[in-house]
């Protein structure tokens, strides 16, 4: 009986274990890629000797132990945004908002098609607003106000039938609202 309780306990940890350290290595590459952190939050929280679920401003699901929400929103942060991040799979809120995060976001972001909720607002994100954020079938929010970001607005935006939200103030944005996206506003 004991060697049937063990092998079982073993086979769910081998499921849950590589999952929550890959999340793990994720958060750690962001980590690596925060410049500047004024009130230590994760230097001192985001620790390899406490479980991620446990970390300030990261969520995990309780059926699959998986990070499904990033809230570091007003921490001070300055930083970029790395390519790993994309490999958050479970990944449903995303909210950097009100850091000094800067440079272009990582195409690898793509990766994650449960996004509800984005906001990048109030950092200095630069280039153009990704075409591919009207990619993520399930967002119901979209917040890049308050960047750099230049060019147009994509009207690959308006394939997002879920949609609620939308806000792009206060960036060098040129050209009209794509009809794509009137579509949306007015459907």
């Amino acid at each position: 009986m004991f060697l049937l309780l063990f092998a079982t306990f073993r086979a769910i940890l081998s499921e849950i274990s590589p999952n929550i350290t890959a999340d793990q290595s994720v958060l750690l590459a962001l980590k690596s890629h925060i410049t500047h952190d004024p009130h230590k939050l994760l230097a001192i929280n985001w620790s390899t000797s406490t479980s991620i679920c446990n970390w300030i401003g990261v969520t995990c699901g309780s059926k699959h132990h998986r990070v499904t929400a990033l809230d570091l929103s007003s921490f001070d942060l300055t930083g970029t945004i790395p390519s790993e991040l994309g490999n958050l799979s479970f990944l449903v809120r995303l909210d950097i908002n009100h850091n000094s995060f800067h440079g272009t976001l990582p195409f690898e972001l793509t990766n994650l098609h449960r996004l509800e909720y984005l906001d990048f607002g109030g950092n200095n994100f630069d280039g153009e607003i990704p075409s591919w954020f009207g990619y993520f079938a399930q967002l119901q929010d979209l917040l890049v106000y308050d960047n750099k970001f230049t060019g147009v607005i994509p009207s690959t935006i308006g394939n997002l039938s879920k949609l609620e939200k939308l806000s792009l103030f206060n960036n060098n944005l040129k050209g009209q609202v794509p009809i794509t996206i009137e579509n949306l506003l007015n459907g």
